[in-house]
């Protein structure tokens, strides 16, 4: 049973507040920014005031920042862990009302809501383990009497930009691994989701604070485009992790290129799921079905796309019928629907949009689209999942549509179904179904799937923290959570001590005086 929002907001200290900007225990608000209410895409009700910080206020973030890192720097990265341990504790004493105001501000289902905050709790699960792991190499010298090796530094400064679809889960996955490493992080939630993020600074603050931690290492900066082109610009951060549309990505890249800086790119995704002749069908129908409407179709690693043998076209096509019939929607708080909310009007106007578009391309529509009416959809947000069968070189399939909107593409042989799959710009999760060894290995052979993420039998979304998360072209090259991922967050050095009383050069080289 979901929580009194109510209760949850007062739990969460999310009242009728308007900050704008946070390096610690304090909440500021000069006054000289744009103030924005928040509305929830579930009934449309007011949530909260926010105002959006001035560039001001923004240099005032990144001195404090800037000053708590030298500090911050030097405690051990164990004990940084033990300070990351707790977090993940007040995340699990507040998951249910987290969740829920995850899933009241974002749209997304309460099941979902919770897994969000779970996504939280296991990479600071993940990154207490690190802190005792964040290893360089011991590397043999040419040169007697030497001995080589290579460590790992923080960078500084870490800036991150978040997205509205996880407006929490993804800035974990930065900031748990970034203060590990020896970082601070400034973060600039997504204006359509602040007060999820505003909820999550104070949780966390509260655990530094008793740690005796300096403010500035945890900086949140509410503001919209203007703030995230301030901190791609500045100098003073050495890396950008962004997450977004494909368009923001290359924006961010151009400016953190210019001056030299790290970037790490989340972007878009048009997501595939192949299914072979020999796929289990009822297998395959859980992992499309969720992967299509979880999120209402909001997620980077939704699946966008169905790639089905002609052999079981016709009788897989049945079933998805059926389940769609199934599907119920309502309010994302309510443990009996499956889809919530798009997260706004504009979100909306797209997907009607490309409806239309797919339309007069020639896509055929099995199952029909479009805006849901009445008190109970009273915010405009809610529309219906949709299906139409396409062919992959439509313009609209190959652009990524952040909606509940699904393709069906039909193929002989898998030659040409990996060749479909690898056929769109995007590059970030893959899924075979089959029972097929070998179309299985062909899959994720270096003649499969082209993407970051490539599974069999299971779906397009759904990662698991352990795992590097990211994909590749348009999806932006960037890498999260598991695996090595920590190691864009540090600078590499290569360290060399020469224990001897000579002076030898390397190559053999004489420069004799």
């Amino acid at each position: 049973m979901s929580l009194p929002i109510k209760d949850v907001l007062n739990h969460l200290h999310i009242n009728d507040i308007n900050p704008s900007f946070s390096t610690g225990n304090s909440w500021c608000n000069t006054g000289g920014g744009t103030v924005q209410d928040i509305h929830s895409p579930v009934d449309g009700q007011k949530i909260a005031s926010v105002t959006f910080a001035t560039e001001e206020e923004y240099n005032q973030v990144v001195d404090t920042a800037i000053k708590a890192f030298k500090t911050w720097r030097q405690i051990p990265s164990p004990k940084r862990g033990e300070i990351i341990r707790q977090i993940g504790e007040q995340l699990r004493a507040n998951k249910k009302q987290l969740g829920t105001l995850v899933s009241y501000e974002m749209g997304k289902s309460l099941q979902e809501g919770y897994g969000e905050v779970q996504e939280m709790i296991d990479i600071c699960d993940f990154a207490v383990g690190l802190s005792r792991q964040l290893y360089g190499l011991t590397m043999h010298s040419e040169r007697p009497n030497h001995r080589m090796y290579e460590q790992y530094h923080p960078l500084g400064v870490v800036g991150i930009i978040s997205a509205f679809n996880f407006p929490v889960a993804v800035w974990s996955w930065n900031a748990m691994l970034a203060w590990v490493c020896g970082d601070v992080c400034v973060w600039k939630p997504s204006e359509k989701t602040p007060l999820t993020a505003i909820a999550c600074q104070r949780i966390v603050q509260e655990v530094f604070s008793r740690n005796g931690v300096d403010e500035g290492v945890s900086c949140l900066v509410i503001g919209d485009h203007k703030i995230g082109e301030l901190m791609s610009n500045d100098t003073r951060v050495p890396l950008i992790s962004a997450t977004g549309s494909t368009r923001m990505g290359k924006a961010v890249s151009a400016a953190v290129g210019a001056r030299l800086g790290k970037s790490l790119l989340e972007l878009g995704g048009n997501n595939a799921i192949i299914i072979t002749e020999n796929a289990d069908l009822d297998m395959a129908l859980i992992g499309a079905v969720f992967g299509a409407v979880g999120t209402a179709g909001q997620r980077c690693t939704t699946t966008r796309r169905l790639i089905i043998h002609e052999s079981v076209y016709d009788a897989f096509k049945q079933k998805l019928v059926n389940a769609y019939g199934q599907i119920k929607i309502g309010n994302p708080l309510d443990e009996a629907n499956h889809m919530g909310p798009l997260i706004d009007a504009d979100a909306v106007a797209a997907y009607l949009d490309s409806i239309e578009k797919c339309k007069t391309e020639g896509g055929h529509f099995i199952v029909e689209g479009g805006r849901l009416e009445g008190e109970a959809y009273r915010s405009g947000c809610y529309v219906k999942p949709c299906i139409a069968e396409v062919e992959n070189h439509y313009k609209i399939v190959q652009h990524e549509t952040f909606a509940p909107i699904l393709y069906l593409i039909k193929y002989k042989d898998i030659d040409d179904a990996i060749a479909l799959q690898n056929g769109v710009p995007q590059g970030l999760s893959s899924a075979i179904m089959t029972n097929s060894l070998r179309d299985a290995e062909k899959f994720l052979s270096s003649a499969g799937s082209d993407c970051g993420i490539a599974n069999v039998n299971i779906g397009t979304s759904g990662a698991e923290i352990g795992g590097a998360f990211g994909g590749e072209k348009e999806t932006g090259g960037g890498r999260e959570s598991g695996s090595d991922a920590w190691k864009v967050y540090m600078r590499r050095q290569t360290n060399t001590i020469n224990y001897s009383k000579t002076l030898p050069l390397a190559q053999g080289i004489k420069f004799d005086l």
